[in-house]
C-alpha cells in the first residue's frame, strides 16, 4: 500500500472511532452548516462541473464514456436543490446510531442490550453522478460513518469543488473530527481501496455492471450494490389503461439512464388494450423490442422489451429468471394478483400500481442513499441511514462468570425488559 493512500485509510479509521462519540446535535450542525456553504458557493460547483462537462464531450466522442454517463454527470440547479435539501432532511432525522434494539436479563444484574453503531469507515466507488458526494456526505455524518470517496475522473473537477465546500463547512463545527470525509483520485487508488480491509469495513460501488463485478471479484472487504437494474413492469388483464400508460412512460422517460428505469415490459395476452398502449408508448419516443437477444439487458436509454405472457404466474417466472432483484411493478385492479405478485416476486422493490423510479432513497424519505442494493444481508433496496449501522451487543454484569451457570448454581432468567 502507498504511503499517500495509507496515511488517508489511517486518519480515516481514527476518525470513525472519534465518530462514535459525537452527539446528534453537532452532527446536525454539521449537516446545516455544509446545506448553507452549498447554496454559498454553488456558482463555484457548477463552474467546475461545466469543466467536466466540457471535458467528457471528447470522452463522449472517443466513445470512453456512455451516452447515459454523459447525462448523469450534468449537475443543475434541480440537482443542486436536491442535494442540499436532502442535508437539512437528513438533519431532521433521528439519530440512528446507540437505537436500543432489545435489552434481555440474562440473570439478576447480568443485563444484555443490543445497541445500533457505526459500520466505521466506508469505501465509496462511483462514476459519474457527482451529487453522489454530498448524499454520502451527508448520511456517513448522521450515522458516525467515515467515507473514502473515488469517483471517475470524468468528474473530477465537480467532485473536487463539492467536497472541498463540505470540508470547509465541517471545519467550522467546534468538535468535529477531521479526516471524516476523504477523497481519492487514480485508478491506482481502487486498487489501493480493494486491498485495505484492514482499514475499509465495506465497499459500495455505484456504477455500471462492470465496475461492480471487478469490484467483487478483486477485494476481501465485504461489497453493497447492485450489478444490474434490469426492472420489469407487468399489465395485467384488469389493469387500468390511462395508468398503465402514464406509469410505464413515467418509468421509461422521465430518466431511462437511471438503474430504476424500467427495461422489459410483461403485459397480458387477455389485456385488451394491448396493441393501443404499445402504440401510446411509441408515440412517447419509447423504441419497442419484441424479440430481444437477451431478457437480462439493461438499455439505459428509451428502448423497452416486451412480452406477452398468459398469467400473472408467467410473469413473476419470468421476472425471478431474467430480473436483477432489483424493483418490479404490476399495474392491475385485481388485489389478490397484487398481492401474489408483491409476496412471489424476488426482488428489493415490489410495487402495485406504481413506477419503478420511487425505488429511491430521496423518494422514501431517507433523505438521501448511498446507493441501491440486491444484496440479501443486512440492507436491501435504497440504502439510507439504517444501512450505515450495524448493531453490536453490550453485557452489564458484577463479577459474573460461565462456570456458574455450568455447575447449576445459578440459573438464566432470559426475560425481556
Amino acid at each position: 500500500m502507498n504511503k499517500e493512500f495509507l496515511e488517508i485509510a489511517k486518519n480515516a479509521k481514527i476518525a470513525s472511532i472519534n465518530a462514535q462519540k459525537l452527539s446528534n446535535d453537532i452532527k446536525n450542525q454539521a449537516l446545516k452548516t455544509i446545506a448553507k456553504r452549498l447554496e454559498e458557493k454553488k456558482e463555484e460547483v457548477f463552474d467546475a462541473n461545466k469543466q467536466d462537462m466540457k471535458e467528457a464531450e471528447e470522452l463522449l466522442k472517443n466513445g470512453e464514456i456512455s451516452q447515459s454517463m454523459y447525462n448523469r454527470l450534468k449537475l443543475d440547479e434541480n440537482k443542486m436543490r436536491d442535494m442540499i435539501q436532502g442535508l437539512v432532511d437528513i438533519s431532521k432525522l433521528p439519530d440512528p446510531v446507540n437505537k436500543k434494539l432489545f435489552e434481555r436479563e440474562l440473570d439478576k444484574g447480568l443485563i444484555l442490550t443490543k445497541v445500533t453503531c457505526p459500520i466505521g469507515v466506508l469505501g465509496i466507488i462511483f462514476e459519474a453522478r457527482p451529487d453522489v458526494i454530498s448524499q454520502i456526505s451527508a448520511l456517513a455524518i448522521k450515522s458516525s460513518n467515515a467515507v473514502i470517496l473515488k469517483g471517475g475522473k470524468e468528474s473530477i473537477n465537480t467532485n473536487k469543488a463539492i467536497l472541498g465546500i463540505i470540508n470547509s463547512a465541517l471545519d467550522s463545527v467546534e468538535g468535529f473530527p477531521k479526516n471524516m470525509l476523504n477523497q481519492v483520485f487514480s485508478r491506482d487508488d481502487v486498487k489501493e481501496m480493494l486491498e485495505a480491509d484492514k482499514y475499509i469495513d465495506l465497499i459500495i460501488p455505484r456504477g455500471g455492471n462492470s465496475l461492480v463485478q471487478f469490484i467483487k471479484s478483486n477485494t476481501k472487504i465485504p461489497v453493497l450494490g447492485h450489478a444490474d437494474g434490469i426492472c420489469h413492469i407487468f399489465v395485467d388483464e384488469t389493469a387500468d389503461y390511462d395508468m398503465a400508460k402514464k406509469v410505464i412512460i413515467d418509468a421509461k422517460t422521465q430518466y431511462p439512464s437511471a438503474c430504476n428505469a424500467v427495461e422489459t415490459l410483461l403485459i397480458s395476452d387477455k389485456f385488451s388494450r394491448a396493441d393501443e398502449l404499445l402504440k401510446e408508448l411509441e408515440n412517447a419516443g419509447i423504441k419497442l423490442i419484441s424479440n430481444p437477444e437477451s431478457w437480462h439487458k439493461e438499455y439505459s436509454d428509451k428502448i423497452l422489451a416486451y412480452k406477452y405472457v398468459s398469467s400473472v404466474g408467467e410473469a413473476i417466472e419470468h421476472i425471478n429468471e431474467y430480473g436483477s432483484g432489483h424493483t418490479e411493478s404490476i399495474i392491475t385492479s385485481d388485489k389478490n394478483n397484487a398481492e401474489l405478485f408483491m409476496d412471489m416476486v424476488d426482488s428489493a422493490g415490489v410495487y402495485h400500481n406504481a413506477s419503478t423510479r420511487f425505488a429511491d432513497g430521496f423518494r422514501y424519505g431517507f433523505g438521501a442513499e448511498v446507493g441501491i442494493s440486491t444484496n440479501k444481508t443486512h440492507a436491501r433496496g435504497p440504502v439510507g441511514m439504517d444501512g450505515l449501522v450495524i448493531y453490536k451487543y453490550k453485557l452489564r454484569g458484577s463479577g459474573d462468570t460461565v462456570i456458574d451457570y455450568v455447575k447449576g448454581e445459578k440459573h438464566f432468567t432470559h426475560k425481556d425488559l
